[in-house]
């Protein structure tokens, strides 16, 4: 065993202590997926540490207690088709295309960044895991969504916009469900999961969080040259 499986065993056991992880498909995925693979090499070492971790261009990847977070409140099935709206480090949906994969019927993820240096890096790290084949990539602004794989069964949002863009409401499948950090650009927001019931809409309040701003046509404007 290496000294990766060890501290990748002590996470699972410090995430399912604190309440975080609560299904099995969930726990697999974070025992499966290597995190160092999805981390710089310089930071390898806290790969497991239960905290965001810098990547590159100002953003980071999210404490492994919020990725384990988002996974249970999607309520993630083998065959589920995802959309991911910021790729980041790739490390995120490998974790969600390990779970809808299994099965006769895999599922997919289609996942979209918005930074090339970013994105480039997400599709190495994939490769890399060996999860490029359930996961696919696509660089441009995620606010607008992916409407040629719509509609959805999950959608993932992985950066805080000032309110839930409605190309992903459209795209959301009926009966699908939706997690995105809403609020302030800076300061504190609400994690959100939105469900489509009957042609409706309904939002539920998770927790306070704080994500990088969503970036795009339907969330905050750019002030750098990203």
């Amino acid at each position: 065993m290496s000294s990766y499986d060890v501290q990748r065993e002590k996470l699972v056991i410090h995430l399912e202590k604190n309440g975080y992880l609560q299904s099995e498909q969930v726990r697999d995925a974070i025992m499966n997926v290597p995190r160092e693979f999805f981390v710089p090499p310089e930071l390898q070492s806290r790969a497991y540490d239960d905290t965001p971790l810098p990547t590159c261009n100002g953003q980071t990847i999210s404490a492994p207690h919020m990725n384990a977070m988002m996974c249970e409140l999607l309520n993630l099935h083998s065959g589920d088709k995802v959309l991911e709206i910021g790729t980041g480090s790739g490390y995120h949906a490998a974790l969600v295309g390990y779970i809808v994969s299994k099965g006769k019927n895999p599922g997919h993820v289609y996942t979209i960044e918005r930074i090339k240096e970013l994105f480039d890096f997400a599709s190495n790290n994939l490769k890399r895991a060996h999860m490029n084949e359930f996961v696919t990539g696509f660089y441009g602004d995620g606010t607008l969504g992916c409407t040629k794989n719509a509609p959805y069964d999950k959608i993932l949002v992985t950066a805080a916009g000032p309110q839930v863009p409605k190309p992903l409401l459209d795209q959301l499948a009926e009966g699908g469900k939706l997690c995105i950090p809403v609020g302030n650009q800076r300061w504190s927001q609400k994690l959100m999961l939105i469900s489509k019931k009957d042609g409706k809409i309904e939002e539920n309040e998770v927790s306070s969080v704080m994500f990088v701003p969503l970036i795009g046509e339907h969330g905050f404007e750019s002030h750098s040259d990203d």
